[in-house]
């Protein structure tokens, strides 16, 4: 068992003062056998006149803060103190995968789910983003073939595993990171139009992809735990891979008899090595960190500065 202290502040400045709306904020992570939260805080100033914790449909932890107060400072400090499973973390890197080979015909593609897990998997296999030209079709289906071409037999037999392995691992080849302060995400058919995004774009791709393919995959936005025993990735971009952690998105995917598996492309990595799950959906626009509104004018918006750090062990 390993200990992580992450503390995520966010501060929103304005000219003069304003009022505020209603902010929801999802910081807090999620319990499993892989992860779970021992103490947690969340500092709020000015202060809400109330704050309401709740779930929503996806079982992740929300917090609703609503305000009476103008100021013209809005800050949000949550600290978190997980206990991270290491054994329960399964690992899915080539040497793991092939202690799993009892599975391989479960997880052998094309995938075929029971009629007990489609009914919980119908919105993570729905296409959100089908492009016109079927690009994002044609691109995924490289991964299909054994030398990665487009034009290359399709090898049926592919385990699932190696499959989105190979997947991860392309996104993270073939594309260029660039962060992104802007909010929102781009289509999967702009980043391949593009060749560029963020990890939040190389996960809405990957996860785009995977439906394609016929499989349930779902959207996970949480910290790159840097600071604990995260491995070293050539390509991975250096404000996601600093000393300090950061927010991060990778994706899910799920395979028959191994469950919901963790892929990130954006480092090129498999498994849940150094990455702390926040939120789960199928659509990542119900997985924003924080997000309100403020009453005044938009110009009375300065700016908004957001850190992250990840220490190991306790505060």
């Amino acid at each position: 068992m390993s200990s992580l202290t992450i503390r995520h502040v966010t501060t929103y400045r304005y000219k003069k003062p304003v009022g505020f709306g209603e902010h929801r904020m999802m910081l807090r992570p999620r319990d499993g056998d892989d992860q779970k939260v021992v103490a947690a805080s969340l500092g709020i100033t000015p202060p809400p006149s109330s704050l309401q914790f709740t779930q929503d449909a996806f079982g992740n932890h929300v917090a609703i803060a609503r305000f009476a107060e103008r100021a013209t400072e809005l800050s949000f400090e949550s600290i978190v103190k997980v206990d991270l499973n290491v054994d329960a973390s399964v690992d899915h890197s080539p040497p793991a995968a092939a202690a799993l080979e009892g599975e391989a015909k479960a997880r052998t593609f094309p995938v075929e789910y029971s009629a007990d897990d489609l009914p919980a998997l119908e919105g993570c296999l729905a296409r959100h983003h089908p492009a016109p030209a079927s690009e994002v079709d044609a691109w995924a289906r490289q991964f299909l073939s054994p030398d990665g071409s487009q034009e290359g037999a399709p090898d049926r037999s592919i385990d699932a595993l190696a499959l989105f392995t190979r997947l991860s691992r392309g996104i993270n080849r073939q594309f260029r990171y660039r962060r992104r302060e802007a909010k929102g995400i781009q289509s999967p058919l702009e980043t391949l139009r593009q060749g560029h995004g963020s990890c939040r774009d190389f996960a809405l791709l990957m996860i785009e992809a995977a439906r394609t393919l016929g499989f349930a995959a779902r959207f996970v936005s949480g910290y790159l735990a840097t600071a604990y025993d995260a491995p070293a990735e050539p390509h991975a971009p250096a404000d996601v891979s600093s000393p300090h952690g950061a927010t991060h998105a990778w994706a899910q995917v799920f395979l028959p008899e191994s469950g919901w598996v963790d892929f990130d492309p954006t480092c090129g990595s498999v498994g849940k090595a150094a990455l702390v799950t926040v939120a789960v959906v199928p659509d990542p626009d119900h997985a924003l960190p924080l997000h309100g509104t403020f009453i005044g004018a938009a110009s009375d918006l300065l700016g908004m500065e957001v850190r992250v750090s990840v220490t190991a062990g306790g505060a």
